[in-house]
Formats: C-alpha cells, sequence, structure tokens
C-alpha cells in the first residue's frame, strides 16, 4: 500500500496560481502512475491530470493549457501546477495512484486525504 498526502492548497484570487504537491511512501512510487482528481460541492470527483512512469501525461479538456503535472521519483512526490485559476476550480483535489494511465476514477487504488483550492472572483 502506497499512502499518499496532499498538501499545498488554499485561497487564491482568479488568474493566481498554487502548486499542490503528494507525497508518498514506500519505495514504489516510481511504478505507479499518478493522477489528479477534483471534487467541488454538489458534484462528482472528477480526473483531471495524470502522469504515467515514463512521464507521459494526460490533461481534462477543462485545465489543458492551465495546470502541469510533473513527478520526481527520487522524492517519492507528484505535483500539480496550476496557472490561471478560475472561480470553476475551486474543489477539494486528491492525488492518487494506480497501475494504469485512465480517467477512471476506479482504476485508482491509492488516494490522498485531499487539499482545498478556493478560487475566487
Amino acid at each position: 500500500q502506497v499512502q499518499l498526502v496532499e498538501s499545498g492548497g488554499g485561497l487564491v484570487q482568479a488568474g493566481g496560481s498554487l502548486r499542490l504537491s503528494c507525497a508518498a511512501s514506500g519505495r514504489t512510487f516510481s511504478t505507479y502512475v499518478m493522477a489528479w482528481f477534483r471534487q467541488a460541492p454538489g458534484k462528482e470527483r472528477e480526473f483531471v491530470t495524470a502522469i504515467s512512469r515514463s512521464n507521459s501525461t494526460y490533461y481534462a479538456e477543462s485545465v489543458k493549457g492551465r495546470f502541469t503535472i510533473s513527478r520526481d521519483n527520487a522524492k517519492a512526490t507528484a505535483y500539480l501546477q496550476m496557472n490561471s485559476l478560475k472561480p470553476e476550480d475551486t474543489a477539494v483535489y486528491y492525488c492518487a495512484s494506480g497501475l494504469y494511465l485512465t480517467v477512471v476514477r476506479g482504476s485508482y487504488t491509492n488516494w490522498g486525504q485531499g487539499t482545498q483550492v478556493t478560487v475566487s472572483s
């Protein structure tokens, strides 16, 4: 089992930036696909982005060009750089790990506790 801990959330004005971090326990971080999901109040948890073991990436259309996912295997940490934030990006952001790069929430087996991102207009 991999334990994931997110950090870096907060309150930011529209147009601003935040960088989220997801620190993983264990020595197998490099073998996992890492992903970010988000859940806004009253909505289902949705896919944001994912990065494969070989650093291939995939983004939801709503964040493409604004968000960047990356990973540092030496630090066992994944990152989500969020630029040009919009009020509709407000949500709890979760990192997740799995074996396959997919947008399907159920394919990810380990989840963090989430970090709140609030974008004011």
